[in-house]
């Protein structure tokens, strides 16, 4: 999400990061902008400074106290303290203008790289409907009780994990299967999702994995 007041920098942001082929949201209007940034809850936000009523650092603090969205400071603000007054703040960088196109996406793709690792330790235990997939142990625990998993199954479940209450069709996993290079086809995904559906069971889960008819899996 881009936050530029300035038009014709703001659209050419935009052209840049969907050059890159970055889906890109840049709101024209900053009234409510807080509320409209964690609604939309993006990968990552570029905030200018010099904005209409409130300052990209007040921005910024709010979003810190109930968002760890990255943020990236784009300005024409060339001072030190204001660098470092926009890492205080909890910017994640601070790029200055005029700047080079492939720097800033080395360091927005630099950010977000971090980020995801960090949000990877963070959630080695999700969980949903009193089932919890560990991801660090390798396991699923329930009332106390736990089960392993093998690495097909624990990357199953974590993708159901991950889109819980969506329906995911047979084709979006195996896709996603093969993106994490976890190379199965249709029957060796029939095959791990009943090995799965039959471990759980041993401890007391029933009816964790529900089957739509013709469209996939939902948990």
């Amino acid at each position: 999400m881009i936050i530029e007041d300035d038009p014709v920098i703001r659209q050419e942001l935009r052209q840049l990061l969907e050059n890159s082929l970055y889906q890109v949201s840049a709101p024209g209007n900053f009234e409510g902008i807080v509320p409209f940034i964690l609604e939309r809850n993006p990968d990552l936000v570029l905030l200018d400074l010099n904005l209409p009523g409130e300052s990209g650092f007040e921005i910024c603090s709010k979003l810190r106290l109930s968002s760890e969205v990255p943020v990236i400071f784009v300005t024409g603000r060339t001072d030190s303290m204001d660098e470092l007054n926009g890492i205080l703040r909890g910017g994640d960088d601070y790029i200055t203008k005029p700047f080079h196109p492939p720097v800033l996406l080395a360091r927005i793709a630099a950010v977000l790289k971090r980020t995801k690792r960090n949000m990877g330790r963070e959630e080695a235990v999700l969980s949903h409907k009193g089932v919890e997939l560990d991801l660090a142990r390798g396991c699923v625990r329930y009332e106390c009780r736990e089960i392993d998993m093998s690495r097909n199954e624990l990357k199953i479940l974590h993708y159901l994990f991950v889109k819980k209450g969506e329906i995911v069709s047979r084709m979006e996993l195996v896709e996603a299967l093969w993106d994490q290079q976890v190379f199965i086809d249709d029957n060796a995904l029939s095959v791990n999702m009943t090995r799965i559906r039959g471990k759980i069971a041993q401890i007391g889960v029933q009816d964790f994995i529900e089957t739509k008819r013709g469209m996939g899996y939902r948990i």
